[in-house]
């Protein structure tokens, strides 16, 4: 009797210290997969330009991983299979539309797989798109898959364990390279080819992935994700927004170029503190009479473009501290709203 007694017990001991490690199941996160670096090939592991981006199926990045099994449980499909200097806005419709879909489901997180060169313009119009607190997270790379040292591999494992973290909720779309996560509005690629390329600019990065855990230091002030009056669900297209640049003594050839295609929007990339050549803010200030929005922006990248009288009188509307193609994005989001110039002005400054 007290033998059975004792084989009794020492069954339940193991069935309670066992218990939580069979009960907690793994989150599940779904990569979306669009092309780029980070699933690129080339003829051999020395050559990091001039390789074929968008090659590898996200079932063979996942392959080439296999402790991402160790931290969610995944699945995976195929966006687009494209470098990303070719990401289009119908691109963008769609990505968000499923990406909505998934994370009003069972889905815990969400991994796109991208190409750096726009990456910080996708991840800001998710941001502003998406209706979940869920962590959706932007993940590349600076080398093909085929090289050495590549750091594709690395990326996505630490991007796959951000998203199916509950530390990473309600923090906004992510971007994931190298260790370091940016928040999608601040974040920017600086560097052509150097692994540690992106950078958040003025305010920093939000935090480190340090362990296969994301630990921030710092969120995001601006509205973002659920927060936002943004509703794409019904949206086939955006509205047409161009970006012209200013420089030394510039020609108006491309200026009334893209004024003739009758734009909803421009932004202008300005000197210093979104300055304009005197004949710009002439055609501009017409076109902004005519009903074309039209956003101040700088090429300097970094702090604020302030009001300026001289401009705001004309309504040529600042564009805070957004790049010239982040404040594209907000401008084309805006005007599904509003064609009137006092609620895009809130806008960018709520956004």
């Amino acid at each position: 009797m007290r033998k059975t007694f004792l084989r009794i017990a020492v069954v339940l001991c193991l069935t309670v210290f066992t218990m939580p490690a069979m009960a907690v199941a793994l989150p599940k996160v779904a990569i979306l997969a669009t092309g780029g670096t980070i699933a690129g090939q080339a003829a051999s592991g020395t050559q990091l330009t001039g390789y074929k981006a968008g090659v590898l199926t996200p079932e063979q990045l996942i392959a080439a991983v296999p402790a991402l099994s160790e931290h969610a449980q995944i699945s995976a499909e195929q966006v687009a299979s494209i470098s990303s200097n070719n990401m289009t806005t119908e691109i963008w419709l769609k990505m968000a539309k499923r990406i909505n879909e998934l994370l009003a489901g069972d889905i815990d997180g969400i991994v796109i797989t991208h190409g750096t060169d726009t990456m910080e313009e996708t991840a800001y119009f998710l941001n502003l798109v998406v209706k979940s607190d869920k962590p959706v997270v932007l993940v590349g790379a600076m080398r093909p898959a085929s090289a050495l040292s590549a750091d594709g591999p690395l990326n996505l494992l630490q991007a796959v364990a951000v998203a199916g973290s509950p530390e990473a909720k309600g923090k906004g779309v992510l971007l994931i390279l190298n260790g370091e996560i940016n928040g999608a509005r601040d974040v920017a690629k600086t560097s052509t080819t150097q692994v540690e390329t992106f950078r958040s600019h003025d305010l920093g990065f939000l935090g480190y992935v340090v362990n296969y855990k994301p630990v921030f230091y710092r969120l995001p002030a601006r509205k973002h994700t659920v927060e936002t009056e943004f509703d794409i669900s019904k949206l086939t297209t955006l509205p047409k927004v161009e970006i012209v640049y200013n420089y030394v003594d510039p020609s108006l050839d491309a200026l009334n170029g893209i004024i003739a295609g009758k734009p909803a929007g421009i932004v202008s990339a300005g000197t210093g503190n979104g300055s304009l050549f005197d004949p710009f803010e002439m055609v501009l200030a017409d076109a902004a009479k005519n009903g074309i929005a039209v956003i101040r922006s700088s090429r300097v990248g970094s702090a604020v473009v302030t009001d300026f009288p001289k401009y705001d009188d004309k309504n040529l509307l600042p564009g805070d501290n957004l790049s010239p193609q982040k404040a594209r994005i907000l401008l084309m989001l805006a005007l599904t709203k509003t064609k009137d110039l006092r609620e895009i002005a809130r806008i960018f400054q709520t956004y």
